[in-house]
Parts: structure tokens; sequence; C-alpha cells
């Protein structure tokens, strides 16, 4: 099982709500757990005989001439591994993507892992997208294409439009994840600077089946914003992709290879992203395996494990981070004083994936502002806890999978000379909660449905 590698350390006894802390790292453990990419596609998808069922969706193999495997994503090599240990020698050829770091051998059967790089996409990045779509020009139509994708495929697989550069590209990326802009507005402009994301590798695998099973980081599950949607078909266009950046006032900050394109797209005079009417997609299937839902249903089970009352918000959570984490300690205080919305011993779950518009000059993630956010609120309250964590075990350009915060957070970053609303305003919290031992390191997690918010107020 998978565990927080720092765990001893968060539960130092020199530090209070130690109950709490327990039961909020005890919650993150068992989440990560539910979530393993091998036991979902394990429990997902079932070969009978020779007849391949995924949810609703199902194939004869003994149809087919070759089964090819394609992916890209933090969860797709652990999705590979389960779907060689359930196939073996009836997969031809494959090919997935993965962070760099992340695997120790090339192979898996006879699927080859690429490394690339995230959250900016790299060299490996374009070379790995440039495979995948010469392996999916090779399907024919007694073929079948498996497709394993997942949250950081749009980094780990890049194909810069004609005119475009690999620079561009990451210069953009790079402008977009500091903005504030949701996921689905950055890969809606990355797909229109793409000849690989947005339907694109669907198009290259026609006339083959194509089915792709997705563990969705995305709110919503769209499948067509999930790794930017190599094999779904893109509702978004062009003139939306302007708009994005106009919304954000990256539109004069773009390189201006960047303007060209998406200006000469929206006039007509490059192609679209594939839209649902192309006849590419009657042989396609984008099937969710796998999301932030499933993540908070098992955190709901472990408080409740605990004999705590849970309440379960939601898992569509959004907007700036700092605000949901100073609404969480405004809860907590709440709950502690009236009881509303649930009388103590008591848990509050929360998913979803919020921003950070960065300002400051301080190195953080999402989690780990909610936590120095709803650290300012719970200052002073006994025996609470609030842990905030990505699931794919890195928050934002850190190590860290997030932060845990409690009442004495603030009296503690007081006493080392440290002043919390100070560093939430240099976007500081990695240093912040580093210099109080209160990160949650997980280490890369092999897969990746978004982020948790965990409030534990005894």
């Amino acid at each position: 099982m998978l565990r927080i590698s720092n765990r001893e350390e968060l539960l130092d006894t020199k530090k209070s709500s130690l109950r709490a802390r327990k039961i909020a790292l005890n919650v993150v453990e068992s989440v990560l757990k539910s979530v393993d990419p091998r036991r979902i596609v394990e429990s997902k998808m079932v070969l009978d005989g020779s007849l391949l069922r995924v949810k609703g969706c199902s194939v004869d193999l003994d149809s087919f001439e070759r089964v090819f495997v394609v992916g890209g994503g933090k969860a797709s090599g652990a999705m590979a591994e389960a779907v060689i240990q359930l196939l073996g020698d009836r997969i031809n050829k494959g090919l997935v993507v993965v962070p760099r770091g992340t695997v120790k051998q090339r192979f898996i059967g006879r699927i080859e892992l690429h490394e690339a790089s995230h959250p900016v996409p790299d060299e490996n990045s374009v070379a790995g997208a440039r495979k995948l779509l010469d392996l999916a020009l090779e399907a024919e139509d007694k073929d079948l294409v498996l497709g394993f994708f997942s949250g950081g495929g749009s980094s780990l697989m890049a194909s810069p439009l004609e005119g475009l550069s690999l620079g561009d590209k990451q210069r953009v990326t790079e402008l977009l994840l500091r903005s504030g802009a949701c996921i689905s507005e950055i890969n809606t402009v990355r797909k229109h600077l793409s000849g690989f994301k947005g339907g694109w590798l669907a198009k290259a695998c026609f006339p083959a089946r194509v089915i792709s099973l997705l563990l969705s980081d995305v709110i919503g599950d769209d499948v067509g914003v999930i790794a930017s949607g190599p094999t779904a078909p893109d509702s978004t266009t062009f003139e939306d992709a302007i708009k994005v950046l106009r919304r954000y006032s990256l539109w004069e900050l773009v390189p201006s290879s960047v303007k060209k394109v998406l200006s000469n797209g929206e006039k007509g005079e490059i192609p679209e992203t594939p839209k649902a009417s192309d006849p590419v997609f009657e042989e396609v299937s984008n099937i969710v395996i796998g999301n932030n839902g499933l993540a908070c249903a098992s955190a709901v089970d472990e408080l409740r494990r605990h004999g705590l009352q849970t309440v379960f918000l939601s898992s569509y959570v959004e907007g700036q981070a700092k605000d949901l984490g100073l609404m969480l300690g405004a809860m907590a205080i709440e709950m502690v004083s009236s009881g509303n919305p649930v009388a103590t011993p008591a848990g509050i779950v929360l998913g979803g994936e919020t921003t950070v518009t960065v300002t400051g000059e301080g190195k953080g993630g999402r989690n780990q502002e909610i936590a120095l956010g709803a650290a300012l609120k719970l200052n002073g309250l006994n025996n609470t806890a609030l842990v905030s964590f990505s699931t794919d075990g890195a928050d934002g350009p850190t190590d860290a999978a997030g932060a845990l915060a409690d009442g004495s957070t603030v009296q503690r970053a007081r006493e080392r000379g440290m002043d919390a609303k100070a560093f939430l305003k240099e976007n500081d919290s990695y240093s912040f909660f580093s210099r109080l031992s209160d990160l949650v390191l997980t280490g890369s997690t092999g897969t990746n449905v978004n982020d948790l918010s965990i409030l534990v107020v005894l």
C-alpha cells in the first residue's frame, strides 16, 4: 500500500490535534489505494473467453487481426501493466507516454514506455506524440486500438502544428499555468495548437475500432478535456482558444507564431479539430473508468470507519485555492460553535481542482495554498485538522502532494518568525509548510484523479 513517506514527522508528538491529524492522513492513504489505476482497470475490464467487456462496451477479440495499445498520462504506465496482465500476447504492439523518472523498465510485455516531461512539454513529448501517431497510422479496419489516457497527457504528448515550435508551446503552457485559467480553458488552447490532441489521434487510427479507457482528472469528466481528448471529438474552436488567451490577458504575451496560427484557424485557413459529427467517431468509444467521485467516496468511507459523521460536499469544486481554504476554515468554526452543517466529531470531504493566480515570487501548489488559507481561520481551534492533496503526488511545481494544517499552524509559524498572511500573499505555501514539517509527501503515486480536501473536527 502506498504510504505517506513523512507520516511520522507529520504526527510528531510535539504537534497538536494528533488524533485529527492521524485520521486525515489515514484518509489520504485510503484514497490513494482506492484509485490505483491497476485496481481500476482490473475491476472495469473483463475478459470472458475472447469477449472483452469494459463497462457497457464489448468486443470479440477474435474478430480483429491485431490489437494495438496507445496511451499517455500519469496513470498510463500502471494502466498498461494491468492490460498486459489481462491480455498478454493478444497485444501485438503498444506505446504509452509516462512522466520522466516514473518507470524502471522500457517495456511491459509488448508495450513500450516512453518518458517525457510534465507539466511543460519537452522534446521527448514531441517524439512520443509522433511515435503514437505513427503507430495509429499502422492500424487498419480489422484492427483494435486500446487507448489508456489520464491527466498529465496534455504535456506528455505534444505535436505542434505547422508554423509552431516546441518553444512556442512551452511558452504558452507556462503562461496558462500561472494565469489562473482552469484546465478546460488551458486544454482548449492546447488542442488548437496541436496535431495530436482534440481528436486528431482518433483520426489517425481510422478506420480501426478504438476503445479508450480514461482516468479523469477534470471536473465533470468531459472526455474532450481529459489529456486534451486525443481520441475524443472536440466541442471547442479556434475562436474559443483566442477568447481564453484574451480573458486572461495573455494574447499580447504569447509568441507571434501562436497568434498567427490561431487567427488563421479562426478564419478557416487551418482545419478545425474533429467534431462529433465526423464519421471517425462512429468507431470510437471513450469510457471513463475512474474519477474524483470515486476518490471522494473512499474518503467518506474512511472517515465513517473512524466514527465521524461525514458530509460529502462536492467533487466539482473550482475557484481560487486560498478562498476555498478560508471557507473550509470558516466551516470548522461554524461546526464547533453551532453544529452546522454537521455536529462534531465530523468530517467534510471536497474534491475538484482549484486554481492559483500567481502574483508573488514564492513556490507552492493549489493544495498547499488551500491549507495555508485554512490555517488562517483554524487558528486556535483544538482537535481539528485540514489536509488537502493532489492524488498524483505532485502539487503544482513541487515534490509535495499537499499540506496539513491545524489550529496551531499559525502560532507555530509565528514562533519561527513567519507571518502566514505574508507567505500566502507571496504564493509561498511550500516554504511555509516545509519549515513547519507539514508538507504531505507521497512521491509519484502513478494515478491522477484531481484533488481532495479533508476537514476533520473532533
